[in-house]
């Protein structure tokens, strides 16, 4: 709808999870290299936590290009309410195992040594499985039973857990320090500072197509981070909305007003952008930030003959006060 206007091929702030997309910030280099030694040392489980909204299904997906253009062979669970036999045909498939046995010991003996043909080959086979904090305590025993096909030097299946930080508390019961004693690697993703907010924005809007000329003005960035809290996933919800409420307006500039009317409609903060993020007068010393002017009236744009009327208008009825308490000021003076 707006591409055009603002000289776009593509949505630039698509909610899904696109890897041509994917802002590498130095944490996020820094997990996608854990991940991908890992695999390639066959180090067995991998660990890879964040808080929603913060990159890492963006990741996998990068990931899962990198190992298919190797030729190595993957299987991306999503899905992490299922039972133990839905969890291993679900796996087979996705491996492209063929498995028409119903008896799940047959299942595994089948999958046991299509692993052994591919370490004879020379070759890895990865098993991602995302939202791994929803997996029960019965299913992750399980998985962590599958690397137990081994050499003396290697695994022979590379596991990948992803999951919300509530992964890693689960991982700390009792009942599971077999498997989290087996994590090799730990990774995680963390939100964006406010230059890397900046830079993320700017990225995708140029992937999308941009020619480089300025969409969302200093403040307006400022603004996002703010209400984003440097949540990627909540920055692309807002400047999508500001983006569809520049087209509306026919602004080819997104400023803070902008910002701040969408995320009034979306709930997401409270109505002054600036308040938290205004820079400190002195490195030293901080100081509270001004308070804001009072806002226009949504209908009324700043500078406006509305405006001017409402100013005039409250001028009259304060002169009208003072006319109609004037005569009892004079009794008192009297008095």
């Amino acid at each position: 709808m707006y591409k055009k206007f603002f000289g776009l091929r593509a949505n630039p702030f698509s909610v899904s999870p696109d890897p041509r997309y994917l802002f590498l910030t130095r944490h996020m280099q820094e997990a996608l290299d854990c991940l991908t030694y890992g695999i390639q040392s066959r180090k067995g489980f991998v660990l890879l936590t964040g808080e929603v909204g913060t990159g890492k299904t963006t990741l996998i997906n990068m990931l899962l290009e990198l190992l298919r253009e190797q030729q190595v062979a993957t299987a991306f669970i999503f899905n992490s309410r299922l039972d133990k036999q839905q969890f291993l045909d679900y796996m087979m498939a996705d491996f492209d195992i063929p498995h028409d046995s119903k008896s799940r010991s047959q299942g595994l003996i089948q999958f046991y040594n299509w692993l052994l043909d591919r370490f004879r080959a020379g070759e890895t086979a990865v098993l991602i499985v995302d939202e791994a904090q929803n997996l029960s305590e019965e299913l992750l025993e399980e998985i962590r039973m599958m690397t137990n096909v081994e050499t003396s030097t290697e695994k022979l299946l590379q596991i990948l857990l992803v999951g919300q930080p509530e992964l890693d508390q689960k991982l700390k019961q009792p009942q599971l320090r077999q498997l989290r004693q087996r994590i090799a690697l730990r990774a995680r993703t963390y939100p964006l500072s406010l230059e890397e907010t900046k830079a993320y924005v700017n990225q995708r809007l140029r992937i999308a197509g941009s020619s480089g000329r300025q969409i969302f003005d200093p403040a307006s960035l400022a603004a996002i981070y703010h209400y984003a809290n440097g949540i990627p996933r909540v920055v692309n919800l807002i400047c999508e909305h500001c983006l569809v409420s520049a087209f509306a307006d026919q602004q080819k500039v997104v400023h803070v007003d902008a910002v701040d009317a969408v995320v009034r409609d979306l709930d997401l903060g409270d109505e002054n952008a600036l308040a938290d993020i205004a820079p400190p007068v002195s490195p030293v010393r901080r100081v509270p930030p001004a308070p804001a002017p009072p806002r226009p009236p949504a209908s009324a744009a700043p500078g406006s003959k509305s405006d001017l009327r409402e100013a005039l208008k409250s001028l009259t009825d304060l002169a009208d006060r003072l006319r109609e308490s004037e005569p009892d000021l004079r009794k008192k003076t009297k008095s």
